[in-house]
Parts: structure tokens; C-alpha cells; sequence
């Protein structure tokens, strides 16, 4: 017997509850299908518990210069083991959260394995269920490299099943993930390296926060090499070794971290069979209101490969639930000029476009304005950080284009400034708004 909704939606992450709960408070009768954890990679294996990790490391950050303010401190040691369960208390407390939301609202959640019979009809684990539409929202995984040992590492996600803190952790990527934890793990006092295939880390980003980053990891003691390619990984007496194809060796080390980018979790849900198109690396791609190459079929969130960030996904999933089902004809997501912030030590706050996309698509019209300083937090003490800052324009009017932060406090800052910058606020704009006086956001509006 197949049972019946309007709605089901296949993935309980970000997007796929975020669209649900809407659609539910339209009275759709609706249904998600998600084998793991309620929350989805954010919720468990991301962005919330990899903050309560930055918290810890930036407690230690700030208890290391409390003497510069007078205080007289001594740290035994740190309790990675507290830590982790409490982090993980709290997780299980968001799952219950996201349960209890789908519950009021009366959605149903099918716990199981989704595959796709037709376009109206999957099937949860033999349990065949048919709905009006269907929404696509799995996310996507860690990738493991395929070279011999690669098995001998972790993951993000393993990351965050670790019982003890490594000493000696070699991380390889250079994207937000491979820097975050390597931030953590150096500050919560490990022996930390991180190898990159290229020259740098944070390639995507503006020029400036890649430069600043990788001499703030440097000074903070993370040993950091590039032009690494892996070529296997060996466990020896001494521990893990990771062999690059140009000869060079890294280790002995107790945890190698791949961090190397992420997959979309499509395999499994027999698309082929119903026709719903893939890219070469199994994304979905959609058109501007979320649909996939089969009228009733959407999909939204990292599965289609465009900016696989949580908030990202939320909002899309709201909106094409307020298109669907809330009457709001033209409703979408503009993905042009979406914040985002990088949790390195110090932290990046970025929106808009880098200087060198501002120069290729506007050419001569770009004007950039830079500051660099020392925040006033680091005044008492010999040990310091600066903050550097990138505002880009563009025309006569000098429209901001582009707004790159690294610093104490960027993640913070950037929110207001990417509300601006949505509303097309000019430097002008920028240069009228009063100064908060003495912040590091000041500077932002004092650029010259």
C-alpha cells in the first residue's frame, strides 16, 4: 500500500527542514525521509559543533593574553573528553528540537533510505510513499582521496567522533574546513601541519585574506606546506606518514585529516531511473526557482552545488516554499552577494566580489580601498595580530562591490555590511554612516 502526501522532501538537513516547516505552516501534508540525525551536516558534523570547538580554541586564544591585562593565570590543562561530551549533549538537544518542530506541525519523518520509483513515488527502505513534489535536499559528504592508505585518515566527520585530542595532526586541503580545524587543533595545543596542492589556502577568496591567513597560521606555530600533492599514507612504528608524489614525506603524526572538499549525496537515490539530471560530479544543477530538469522535482541546498553554505540553503528551501504554497509568484533566491565567514584564528568575514573578479568585469572602474591595523585588544601586550580590510567599488558612484575582513571580529561585523551592500550602499554611503568608536568595525566606514 503506498501511502500518500503533498510534499516529500528527501534530506532532514538545513534545507529540506527549513522548506518542510514552511510548506507544513501552509497546511501541506508533508514528509521527510532522512536516515541520520535530524540537522543534517550543520547540525552534526558542521557548522554547530565545529563553533563550539572555535569557542574552546578561542578561549585559549584569550586566556593566553589575559596577562597582558593584569591577571595572573596558570592552566593545567585542558579536558577534551568534557569538552566533547558536552558538545555532543548538545547536539542531541537540537536533534530532539528539530524532532519536536516536525511533530507540532505535524510532518512525518521516515526514517530510512530514499530511493526514487518514479517522479511522484519513492521508496523509504520497501515503504513506498507518493506525493504532488518532490524535494531533493541529501547535502553531500567528505571526500577521501583514492590513494593507497587514505583509509588510515579521518574526515571532518571523524573529526568530531575523536575521543583524545591528537598531538600531532597533519591536515591536507586548503579550503575553510582544513583551516578551521587547524585552528582548533593548534589552539587547543597541537603539534599542527597543514599541506596544500597548491600555493596557498583559501584559493577562491579574495588574494588579501589567502595572504593573511597563511602568515597568521605560520606565526600562531601551524607549519604549513604547499605544492603537496598525496600520493599514499603509511602507519609505521612512529606513527602515520603521508608520502607526496614528488618524493617529500610529512610525519610521523598520530591523525592525518582529509579535508580535501566534499561530495553530493546522489547515488543512492536512483535519479537515472526517473531522469533527473546530473552534473559530471553527481550535483543537481536547478534553474533560479529550484527545479531540476523534471517539473515536480526540486532540489536546493550543497546537492546542487552552489554555495554550500547552511544559511544558503534555509533560504531557499523558505522561499521556494513561500512560491509553492504561500502565493508569492516571483519568489527565489538571489545568490549574488551572500555573506559568509571563514572560523580561522583570527576569523574572515567576506561578501561580494574579490578585486581581481571586480577588474575583470568591470575593468577601470574598480577603485580599492585598504586599511591595516593592530586592534586596540592587542595594545597591552607584546604579542599581537593586525586586521586587514578590503573595500572594493565599482562606477562613478563608487557602488561597493566587495568587502573582505580578516580579523578579530569579523564574523561579527560583516552581517550589517552585507545588508548595505544588498541595498546598494556607495563608499559615499559608507563614509556618511558615524564611526563606533573604538571598534574594529570603525575602520570600515573610515577607509581612505
Amino acid at each position: 500500500m503506498t501511502e500518500r502526501y503533498d510534499l516529500i522532501v528527501i534530506g532532514g538537513g538545513s534545507g529540506g527542514l527549513a522548506h518542510v516547516k514552511r510548506a507544513a505552516e501552509y497546511g501541506v501534508r508533508a514528509a521527510v525521509v532522512e536516515y541520520k540525525p535530524l540537522g543534517g551536516t550543520c547540525v552534526n558534523v558542521g557548522c554547530v559543533p565545529k563553533k563550539v570547538m572555535w569557542y574552546a580554541a578561542h578561549h585559549a586564544h584569550q586566556i593566553h593574553h589575559a596577562a597582558d591585562y593584569g591577571y595572573d593565570l596558570t592552566v593545567n590543562s585542558h579536558d577534551w573528553h568534557t569538552l566533547k561530551s558536552r558538545r555532543d549533549d548538545y547536539i542531541l538537544r537540537l536533534n530532539s528540537i528539530y524532532a519536536n518542530n516536525l511533530e507540532k506541525r505535524e510532518v512525518t519523518h521516515l526514517a530510512g533510505v530514499a530511493k526514487l520509483i518514479d517522479a511522484n513515488t519513492v521508496s523509504v527502505d520497501g515503504r513506498k510513499v507518493t506525493a504532488e513534489r518532490l524535494v531533493i535536499a541529501t547535502g553531500g559528504r567528505p571526500i577521501v582521496p583514492d590513494i593507497p592508505g587514505a583509509e588510515l585518515g579521518i574526515t571532518s566527520d571523524g573529526f568530531f567522533e575523536l575521543e583524545e585530542r591528537p598531538q600531532r595532526v597533519l591536515i591536507a586541503g586548503s579550503g575553510y574546513v582544513a583551516v578551521e580545524l587547524a585552528g582548533v587543533l593548534n589552539g587547543l595545543g597541537s603539534d599542527t601541519s597543514v599541506v596544500v596542492r597548491k600555493e596557498g589556502v583559501l584559493r577562491s577568496f579574495d588574494s588579501m585574506l589567502s595572504n593573511e591567513l597563511m602568515q597568521a597560521m605560520q606565526q600562531s606555530g601551524i607549519a604549513l606546506d604547499t605544492g603537496v600533492v598525496p600520493g599514499a599514507v603509511e602507519k609505521t612504528a612512529d606513527g602515520l606518514v603521508m608520502k607526496a608524489v614528488d618524493g617529500r614525506e610529512f610525519g610521523p603524526v598520530d591523525c592525518i585529516l582529509w579535508a580535501v572538499g566534499r561530495a553530493p549525496n546522489t547515488e543512492s537515490l536512483d535519479l537515472d531511473k526517473v531522469g533527473v539530471r546530473t552534473d559530471a560530479n553527481g550535483f543537481i544543477p536547478t534553474d533560479a526557482y529550484q527545479k531540476t530538469n523534471i517539473d515536480n522535482i526540486f532540489a536546493l541546498g550543497d546537492v546542487t552545488g552552489r554555495a554550500a553554505l547552511t544559511p544558503v540553503a534555509i533560504a531557499a528551501g523558505r522561499r521556494l516554499a513561500y512560491r509553492l504554497y504561500g502565493g508569492m509568484a516571483g519568489r527565489y533566491l538571489d545568490y549574488e552577494l551572500i555573506p559568509t565567514v571563514i572560523f580561522s584564528h583570527p576569523t574572515i568575514g567576506t561578501v561580494g566580489l574579490t578585486e581581481s573578479e571586480a577588474r575583470a568585469d568591470f575593468g577601470d572602474a574598480v577603485k580599492v580601498y585598504n586599511t591595516a591595523f593592530t586592534p586596540m585588544f592587542y595594545a597591552l601586550g607584546k604579542d599581537k595580530q593586525r586586521t586587514v580590510m578590503k573595500l572594493i567599488t565599482v562606477g562613478d558612484d563608487e557602488r561597493v562591490v566587495g568587502l573582505h575582513i580578516f580579523g578579530e571580529g569579523a564574523d561579527e561585523m560583516l552581517q550589517g555590511f552585507a545588508v548595505a551592500m544588498k541595498m546598494g550602499a556607495t563608499k559615499k554611503d559608507f563614509d556618511d554612516t558615524v564611526a563606533i568608536h573604538p571598534t574594529n568595525a570603525e575602520e570600515v566606514v573610515t577607509m581612505r
